[in-house]
């Protein structure tokens, strides 16, 4: 039997943020590993995930999700591999998906695990595009917008993990036009000849409502947010009578140390009768079926594609936070712990 780990790196936050996350708001720390107890597996992590929605975990705000405690691990979903097992059911060598990401290593009942089989897919990919992120992407196309094929679709954050997903979906479904912006040429470029957009544009360029506009002259049917600010009153403006819009993300706001000012075009919602609903994953799970026998799909057939940022080693992980903070992953951005 292989001798198993005494300790193990994990990141803590050890203060709350006033706004950007400093690296002194956070402390890597060596803690011991134990064996499992009756029941627990004890997991080596080969990924984990870093998300914008972690920056609102950050503060001690009730909210649909707990925040971080003070001087503890800090979570979120991660892939591993079984090094120990007290559990029927798990064998050393099986890999897993469970949410105790930001840690070298996990020991936790094994009723939060669910095996995942690495010949079928990547790894990493439990996390993204077959995961949270793809599910997300899924469900608020197709359950929260209410997307029919003929519709025209604009994605903001578009090269992002979600985004570049939603893009692509409403792509395949047969909407008239897909629209996305990014924060590069680099990713529009992608975006275009990658993902198949019909047009894409960076924000960075010149003002969104005007850009917005430009690639969609008939306007939109569908918003996809996950950017918030301008972007989203950008859209209102494009909107067609009838017009749907997920809100997913407001990351251009998830920084700011005063309140943001609404989209100072709201009162549109009124005679466009447009629809603006919020999402989260969590209440899609019934959903999971149909959109792992649509994704697998669509990827075994090239359909649909994915790009992933992997930032390799535990000490890089609160850089990679910040990055996707910073917009600087394209796909989903992990850290990988696999050369461990």
């Amino acid at each position: 039997m292989t001798e198993l780990p005494t300790s193990g790196r994990e990141w803590h936050l050890v203060a709350r943020p006033n706004g950007w996350p400093e690296p002194g708001d956070v402390a890597l720390r060596e803690v011991p590993v134990n064996e499992p107890g009756e029941g627990r597996i004890l997991v080596r992590n080969l990924y984990f995930s870093v998300d914008p929605y972690m920056r609102g975990r950050m503060n001690d705000v009730k909210s649909y999700t707990p925040p971080f405690q003070l001087d503890k691990p800090m979570d979120g979903a991660a892939v591993g591999e079984v090094i120990a097992s007290r559990a029927e059911g798990f064998a050393v060598g099986d890999h897993v998906l469970h949410g105790l990401g930001w840690r070298e290593y996990a020991e936790f009942p094994a009723q939060h695990a669910a095996k995942i089989d690495g010949s079928k897919a990547p790894l990493s990919s439990y996390i993204g595009v077959l995961g949270m992120t793809g599910l997300t992407a899924y469900a608020g196309l197709f359950d929260v917008a209410s997307f029919k094929e003929g519709d025209a679709v604009f994605v903001s954050g578009a090269a992002g993990a979600v985004g570049s997903q939603v893009g692509q979906m409403a792509r395949i479904k047969g909407a008239s036009r897909v629209i996305g912006s990014a924060g590069s040429d680099e990713k529009v470029k992608l975006l275009v000849e990658e993902y198949g957009f019909d047009a894409a544009f960076n924000y960075k360029n010149g003002p969104v409502r005007d850009q917005l506009k430009e690639a969609a002259p008939d306007g939109i049917d569908v918003y996809f947010d996950n950017v918030g600010g301008e972007h989203l009153e950008a859209a209102i403006s494009s909107l067609n009578v009838h017009g749907r819009a997920t809100i997913c993300g407001m990351i251009a706001q998830y920084n700011a140390t005063e309140p943001t000012p609404a989209p100072r075009n709201l009162a549109l919602v009124i005679g466009k009768r447009l629809r603006l609903q919020g999402m989260l994953v969590g209440d899609h799970a019934a959903l999971q079926p149909q959109f792992v026998e649509d994704v697998a799909g669509w990827l075994a057939s090239g359909e649909l594609k994915y790009q992933e940022t992997v930032v390799e080693g535990i000490e890089n992980g609160f850089d990679a936070f910040l990055g996707v903070l910073r917009g600087e992953n394209t796909g989903k951005m992990l850290v990988g712990l696999a050369g461990k």
